[in-house]
């Protein structure tokens, strides 16, 4: 668990990080978000020691960064932006080198190093030099420099930035996968990757905690309510009466998609979508109406962050 308390850096008279104060949970994924200049780096890089606070606390596992920082630092696994990798080394002589940086003992490592080759997919470069690997790989190879040592915490700034669309698929695959044995924060500009992976969000705006909250809430809190959109097949008239009458429904309003075959498409207002789905699905079962659709059309983690920064006022935590 990481606890962050208060946290404020200045850089001469400027405020870089005003006194935010957010948790990480054990296995949980958590994303940091915010546009350039809100203070995800600086705050990151404090998390991890980098860098030292103006004032505030951040403890990892109950150990407070800077009175305890080999503690602190043992649990925590960082890439950054840009991994720390020497071109000129091997994969192999580069995650040996990493197990001396973190004094993992010797009759350990090979172990751990198979297991975190095998884990990352990088078995087939492990002998080659770290300049001639493409850019997927290379960023396996950042992940793979981050387990070394078995962190229960792990950092990943942009972990697919610069990567094609395969290659993105491939890391967040990895990160999911990762999530299960470890707590992770990942700060990324492509958003969609984050509404994928994390369990909750912390957005910082201009030094300030702007929004904490899992990104179903914070899209709800914009819209003011959950949005469905169910598409079927039935009649429009009895099928609007029942939905209504479905608890935690506010309001359906219809229309016919395609007349031709009986395609009704009803948008449905509702206070609980989880239990308002379960709900729908019972009584057209009942009913005999078949569902061909039926999504959320409440706004995207970037509708939400866009709100939340623009000024405009938007969603408050």
């Amino acid at each position: 668990m990481i606890e962050i308390n208060n946290l404020v850096k200045r850089y001469g008279d400027k405020n870089a990080v005003k006194g935010i104060s957010f948790t990480v949970n054990d296995g949980e994924v958590l994303g940091f978000l915010g546009p350039n200049g809100a203070g995800k780096t600086t705050t990151m890089n404090i998390i991890t020691g980098y860098l030292s606070s103006t004032s505030g606390t951040v403890k990892v596992n109950g150990h407070d960064i800077l009175e305890e920082p080999e503690l602190a630092k043992k649990a925590i696994g960082y890439l950054p932006e840009n991994p720390p990798l020497y071109n000129d080394m091997t994969v192999k002589e580069y995650l040996n080198f990493i197990c001396d940086l973190k004094a993992v003992e010797k009759e350990k490592r090979r172990n751990m190093l198979d297991n975190i080759v095998a884990m990352v997919k990088i078995s087939d470069v492990y002998d080659r030099l770290i300049g001639n690997l493409s850019k997927g790989y290379k960023q396996r190879v950042g992940i793979a420099q981050a387990l070394v040592g078995n962190p229960s915490i792990l950092i990943l700034d942009e972990p697919t930035v610069g990567l094609d669309p395969n290659q993105i698929i491939e890391i967040r695959r990895l990160i999911k996968s990762l999530s299960k044995n470890h707590s992770i924060i990942i700060s990324s500009h492509i958003l969609s990757e984050i509404q994928e992976i994390a369990d909750r969000v912390v957005i910082i705006n201009r030094g300030k905690i702007a929004a904490i909250d899992t990104i179903s809430d914070l899209s709800k809190r914009l819209s003011g309510q959950s949005k469905i959109l169910l598409t079927f097949r039935g009649p429009i008239k009895e099928a609007i009466t029942k939905i209504r009458t479905v608890r935690g429904i506010v309001s359906a309003v219809s229309r016919v998609a395609d007349s031709k075959y009986s395609q009704i498409e009803i948008t449905i207002a509702a206070n609980d979508t989880a239990e308002t789905r379960v709900a729908i699905f019972e009584l057209m079962a009942r009913e005999g109406w078949p569902i061909l659709e039926m999504r959320s059309m409440d706004p995207s983690l970037e509708e939400v962050f866009l709100s939340i920064t623009s000024g405009k006022g938007g969603v408050k935590s």
